[in-house]
């Protein structure tokens, strides 16, 4: 069932975020302050999809249909915006869902639920986090983020001098709140018994918790020559 959705800020995240959103089922509405940019969108965006206002306006955010909305994103590029909208469409028109962009991370301390704010994506922040994930887990390739993120579906190749390299899966000592799914070898999908002896260049898919993912990413990587 889709959700409807009020998306403010038509620059190239809100563009792109309503096209996304869109394509996935949801009713949405673009409201963007500029005429110009919210002309230009529609070259990939339905023309009923696109508003022109000021998404601090409530008249405009009523025409945007902010009254029926289940969520409101404001992702416009001024933080101060950002937060101008999102404590409109709680305190004033009750929307259930919020989420704003936070441009600036100096900014982001206010970006609370006292100030209507339910959900703030900190870009600085996320980005930084996935690159010290990246820097931290080797190879290991991370396929889906489950239970908010605690818990991912990863797959990670044995390396030629790995830990787990000619030992079985009941020998190697799995880190805690990790479970094996798959031993994928030359196309074939292996089922992860006690006895299957791990090969260099088996495929391992398994789920693990966010806080043990480095350390089964030390068992399938290379191990460090003394």
């Amino acid at each position: 069932m889709g959700m409807r959705v009020v998306v403010v800020g038509g620059g190239r995240v809100g563009g792109y975020l309503a096209g996304l959103l869109a394509g996935a089922g949801h009713a949405v509405r673009l409201l963007e302050m500029d005429p110009q940019t919210a002309k230009g969108l529609t070259r990939d965006l339905p023309a009923e999809m696109v508003l022109s206002g000021s998404g601090t306006d409530p008249s405009a955010l009523e025409a945007a249909g902010i009254r029926e909305a289940d969520a409101v994103a404001a992702v416009t590029g001024a933080d101060e915006t950002n937060l101008v909208v999102t404590s409109l469409a709680r305190f004033e028109f009750g929307v259930p869902r919020t989420i704003a962009r936070v441009k600036n991370p100096r900014n982001a301390w206010m970006f609370t639920p006292e100030m209507g704010v339910d959900v703030a994506l900190n870009q600085a922040d996320l980005l930084g986090h996935l690159i010290a994930e990246e820097l931290s887990m080797g190879d290991m390739t991370t396929l889906l983020k489950l239970r908010k993120g605690q818990f991912s579906l990863v797959e990670e190749r044995v390396h030629p001098r790995a830990a787990a390299a000619g030992k079985t899966v009941g020998e190697l000592h799995l880190p805690p709140e990790c479970v094996l799914v798959a031993v994928l070898r030359k196309g074939e999908m292996l089922l992860p018994r006690p006895d299957l002896v791990f090969h260099p260049e088996d495929e391992v898919l398994a789920v693990v918790h966010a806080t043990e993912a480095g350390r089964l990413a030390a068992l399938l990587g290379p191990e460090e020559r003394k």
